[in-house]
């Protein structure tokens, strides 16, 4: 999609610019108004096509090579835009004024692009839109913004995994997702393995043999149980007690109406609350049974959220330690900032003083907290201050959306955190950490004051000491990490690696496990993937662009891959 004539299409959109986005007698109000699809798959599209064919000569922020495009896509129409680029030579000679005064001021042609289709086009343009938009945002005109933060790109393994179709989820919708399945969760009872897995829109299912049968059905026990709007609102997460043979104890977590019940960690006063994240302990009598029947229910915790986006996205407990450990039944929960960064609340996020943005352990079945609903772990590493939230772990995360340990005998935690719009990340839980959420996106500094679709170079003088990640892409390779394992099965291929992938993409990468350390960025390399003896992707088997994909693992280190977009679960066979 090159243009001829040394031109790119960078230089391009900076020639239209020039003729038209600084003109004084355009006027922005009688330009129609256009909506630009802002989708994150859309958006992602034009930027590789913008990084591609731009980026080498144009910002959001300042003049270079090119100037600044902040702004077009509102100064100049998108009929008028799209018309041009197919074909600038027939609107100049057409007699149109300003493409005419351009034309005699640079005395050349810019070469049409009839090679670029209208839905490329319209990419482009939607990324520009949405980037434009942030740079509204930008308060303190930082400038130096990174488009493409990582520019070396992820190589393609010569691995393929092999699927195997297994297990179709009852379908919880008409439309994609057919089924938001979200987590997998495998349970020994008395030297049996059972494997279950949970729909947010409000079941638990446990898988025997080649189907599913409903487990629990969340949301008939919660009146007030919603799973709308989107971005893991709903029955979020479900673990059992690592005891559950004994107490048939079961934990969840879910969403309500915001001022549902008076909240545990209530945002303050006059910054608004969207949503509620409630933590639930449910307990059954019949441990055996394959419906659960509870005996009894009690709320733990109750979370404000400013807005739905990322929230309490998971719940687990270590399941590597052993009954004498202090780490046995303590239940470490991922809390997400909840959009306060971006809704000017910054201050609120990687402070101690406050629950957001942290991942926070609990004992459930203590009783010293400030209401007495579970008890705080006298080793938890703030416990001592006087200015904390006692129950923070580690802190400065945006969305800790899956947590996880390597079972292949390392006892790593892993916390995935999904970015803005930059950086996807792995990290190593450790206790009492800051991985520099909203300070930090991936090992780029995101200034929560500057425009929220860019990252930043680490200035020389910013001497903050955050945890960077084990593992990090940008977004010309994907948009939101699906969180893995280190895979611990009988493929010999597959030993050693971690396996991760790309949630609406469907993307999957590995790392070799021995490389995922502090302090060092693993090298992440792109699986393919065959299924039916054909190479194919996830959006093909899936029929769908958004994959929507998360990995799940049984108790014998097999690892599975589910797709929302078609409530599938595919169970990995091979590795050639």
């Amino acid at each position: 999609m090159i243009a001829t004539n040394s031109y790119s299409l960078g230089f391009f959109i900076s020639l239209l610019f020039l003729a038209f986005g600084c003109k004084r007698d355009i006027q922005p109000s009688k330009v129609k108004a256009v909506k630009y699809p802002q989708d994150e798959l859309t958006v992602q599209e034009g930027q590789n096509l913008f990084i591609t064919h731009c980026a080498n000569c144009h910002s959001f922020e300042e003049n270079n090579i090119g100037p600044n495009l902040a702004g077009i896509t509102t100064q100049l129409d998108k009929e008028w835009i799209i018309k041009f680029i197919k074909n600038p030579v027939t609107v100049i000679n057409s007699g149109d004024a300003h493409a005419a005064e351009q034309f005699k001021k640079y005395k050349q042609y810019m070469p049409p692009f009839p090679q670029l289709k209208d839905e490329e086009i319209n990419q482009i343009l939607s990324y520009i839109h949405k980037f434009s938009e942030g740079e509204k945002k930008n308060k303190v005109s930082r400038p130096g913004a990174l488009i493409d933060p990582i520019k070396e790109k992820i190589a393609v393994s010569d691995y393929s995994l092999v699927l195997k179709k297994w297990v179709n989820i009852p379908p919880s919708s008409e439309t994609a997702p057919l089924a938001r399945i979200n987590k997998m969760v495998d349970l020994k009872v008395k030297a049996r393995y059972r494997l279950f897995i949970h729909d947010l829109r409000g079941k638990i299912y446990e898988i025997i043999q080649d189907s599913t049968r409903v487990f629990f059905d969340v949301k008939a026990q919660l009146p007030n149980f919603i799973d709308r709007p989107g971005w893991a609102s709903g029955l979020g997460s479900f673990t059992f007690h690592p005891e559950y043979e004994f107490n048939g104890l079961m934990y969840t977590i879910h969403t309500e109406p915001d001022s549902t019940e008076k909240a545990d960690f209530s945002l303050p006063s006059g910054i608004k609350t969207t949503v509620q994240y409630v933590l639930t302990e449910w307990k059954t009598n019949d441990i055996n049974s394959h419906t659960f029947a509870h005996t009894a229910k009690r709320e733990l915790l109750r979370v404000d959220m400013n807005t739905a986006a990322h929230g309490i996205q998971d719940i687990q407990f270590n399941p590597l330690v052993k009954k004498d450990s202090d780490d046995f039944g303590m239940l470490y929960i991922g809390v997400g900032d909840g959009g306060l960064a971006l809704s000017g609340h910054p201050e609120l996020t990687d402070n101690i003083k406050h629950i957001w943005g942290s991942v926070i352990r609990i004992n459930p079945l203590g009783s010293n907290s400030t209401k007495g609903k579970y008890g705080i772990p006298l080793d938890n590493p703030f416990v001592d201050s006087s200015q904390a939230v006692h129950e923070i772990w580690a802190r400065g995360f945006r969305n800790p959306h899956i947590l996880s340990w390597d079972r292949s005998g390392t006892g790593k935690m892993f916390i995935s955190n999904i970015g803005q719009h930059s950086v996807e990340e792995i990290n190593l839980g450790m206790k009492g950490a800051d991985y520099g959420w909203p300070y930090r996106e991936g090992t780029y500094l995101f200034d929560p004051n500057a425009n929220p679709e860019v990252v930043y170079p680490i200035p020389a003088d910013d001497s903050r000491n955050y945890i960077d990640p084990v593992i990090q892409y940008d977004h010309d390779e994907g948009n939101a990490v699906a969180a893995g394992f280190v895979y611990n099965g009988k493929i010999k291929l597959l030993k050693g690696k971690y396996i991760f992938g790309d949630i609406p993409r469907g993307f999957l990468f590995y790392a070799e496990n021995k490389d995922i350390r502090s302090g060092n960025q693993a090298t992440v390399k792109k699986l393919q993937i065959e299924m039916d003896g054909v190479k194919s992707d996830l959006e093909a088997i899936t029929k769908n662009s958004r994959v929507d994909l998360r990995i799940g693992m049984d108790h014998a280190g097999e690892l599975y891959l589910f797709t929302k977009s078609n409530g599938v679960i595919y169970k990995v066979v091979d590795m050639k």
